[in-house]
């Protein structure tokens, strides 16, 4: 081949690379920029894996991400902790074991497992051992240890000690209305049905009749006072439910609309070790235990640590930590990325805290992922605090990163993927990218955000992240116009 035609080889294929680019900026400003759109906050990259910008709008300005922040805490976490991780639950006794009687209390000590859950942890729910269906199963399975010991009589009280982590619970940066709820669970050393209380609902058979209420688990430590009413059908649903401020009892108003089909929702409870231990009290019971004290809790790390150099009564295994990556990517479960930036804290830091989760996060996009430290702001692992912030690049060198790294294979199966079970299932059907998106979603009022991979049919993998900020839109819309965009990049 002549060196001129060399040459021209070159030019033409870089007249098609920028022709290809031009098109690209084309068809997504003609989406970010519909009637009513442009008035938005679009911040948004799209990159190859290497980190070059294919296309960029505000890509270094920093954003409100949502749910988007999980996969900072999930990226981190499987390159530090690694996909094998796993923690302990033990049982200590805090005296000697004489005739079936242990002379002293019984302390329920948790380092941080959120697997204690009724959920599924593969979006393939027919896999064998893919789901949990009983929370209180590895308590039951201490009990049995206990009782194998010949232990039959616990002389003193029964203790939750959450003291693995600090005893800050609330997060600061939330609301205080979110508290009451499942999404803003209290974040402890133990953890117990997610933290949360379930009630399942149904309407009554006519307007005025009182709605149904069940409350699970059931384990006689809260009250529940149902003032709502059933509304009449077609009407407005005001159902609600509150904690009352010493966190023992729930109290129902509002009205559940008449023919209103059942649901479940979830009540974030206020002494999440107190609950466990309540939870193992029954499962203590029911294994033929007496607990003659009383059921209390503690955060203090100091009460029982002398307890805890001794060798465990009773002792059970978390799952995995991979296991923990699809709560937490794909049904977005705010509480299992909260715990697991916790355990950053306290394996990488100085304690298991929101602060050194934080602290550990942050050298590490510093100097494994290299960002810059101007690009990112976080508090909190779930993005539920509204003053978290990420630039848009930031997310696509942290997903590229990530694509690259050994353990990339464990964020994979976690995070959805379109036209697969989960929150990506139905977003693309009938496009290019029905089958082609991996990503995570996010979602808090006046802001929608979507980050992740395109597979391409050609083989080439987009990384990208759109996010929406200070819309006065519904989320429908913005969903649909993000999604819009990811279409583009679908297409060869």
């Amino acid at each position: 081949m002549t060196k001129s035609l060399v040459s021209l080889c070159g030019l033409l294929l870089a007249a098609t690379t920028a022709l290809s680019a031009q098109s690209l900026t084309e068809r997504l400003d003609r989406r970010l920029d519909g009637p009513g759109l442009d008035r938005l906050l679009w911040g948004v990259a799209v990159t190859d894996l290497d980190g070059h910008l294919l296309f960029g709008r505000n890509a270094d300005r920093l954003f409100i991400p949502a749910s988007n922040t999980k996969l900072v805490v999930s990226i981190v976490a499987n390159a530090l902790l690694g996909p094998g991780f796993s923690v302990r639950t033990s049982v200590f006794g805090s005296g000697p074991v004489s005739s079936g009687v242990l002379q002293g209390d019984i302390v329920l000590y948790g380092r941080g497992d959120p697997t204690f859950s009724n959920r599924c942890y593969d979006a393939d729910t027919t896999r064998a051992g893919a789901c949990d269906r009983d929370p209180a199963a590895k308590l039951r399975q201490l009990a049995e240890q206990i009782r194998n010991r010949g232990i039959r009589v616990v002389a003193g009280d029964l203790i939750g000690d959450g003291s693995y982590f600090t005893p800050q619970i609330i997060h600061p940066g939330w609301e205080v209305y979110d508290l009451g709820w499942w999404y803003a669970a209290p974040v402890s050393g133990l953890g117990f049905n997610d933290n949360a209380v379930d009630f399942h609902e149904s309407a009554g058979d006519s307007a005025g009749a009182p709605p149904q209420l069940i409350m699970t688990p059931d384990l006689g430590a809260f009250a529940l006072d149902n003032r709502a009413e059933t509304g009449a059908r077609g009407t407005r649903r005001t159902f609600d439910i509150f904690r009352s401020g010493d966190g023992l009892s729930y109290l129902a108003t509002g009205a559940l609309p008449a023919g209103s089909a059942p649901r479940t929702e979830s009540a974030a409870v206020a002494d999440p070790n107190r609950y466990a231990a309540l939870a193992f009290r029954r499962e203590l019971a029911a294994a033929g235990i007496v607990v003659r004290g009383e059921t209390r809790s503690t955060v203090d790390s100091f009460t029982y640590r002398a307890v805890r150099t001794s060798a465990p009564l009773a002792e059970v295994v978390s799952r995995p930590f991979k296991d923990w990556l699809y709560p937490i990517l794909s049904p977005s479960q705010n509480w299992f990325a909260e715990m697991t930036l916790k355990q950053l804290g306290r394996q990488f830091g100085a304690a298991g805290s929101w602060d050194e989760g934080r602290r550990v996060e942050r050298r590490f996009l510093i100097d494994s992922v290299r960002l810059d430290s101007t690009e990112f702001s976080l508090q909190d692992g779930s993005g539920l605090a509204s003053n978290n912030f990420v630039t848009p690049l930031a997310f696509t060198r942290l997903l590229a990163y990530a694509r690259k790294h050994a353990n990339f294979a464990a964020i994979n199966a976690g995070l959805p993927q379109s036209g697969k079970p989960g929150t990506l299932k139905d977003r693309f059907a009938g496009t290019p990218a029905a089958t082609a998106v991996h990503a995570k979603t996010g979602s808090i009022s006046g802001v929608n955000t979507l980050s992740g991979y395109v597979e391409r049919a050609d083989g080439k993998v987009l990384v990208f992240s759109v996010m929406a900020n200070h819309h006065t839109f519904g989320g429908a819309r913005m969903i649909a116009t993000i999604d819009s965009v990811v279409v583009e990049l679908a297409r060869p």
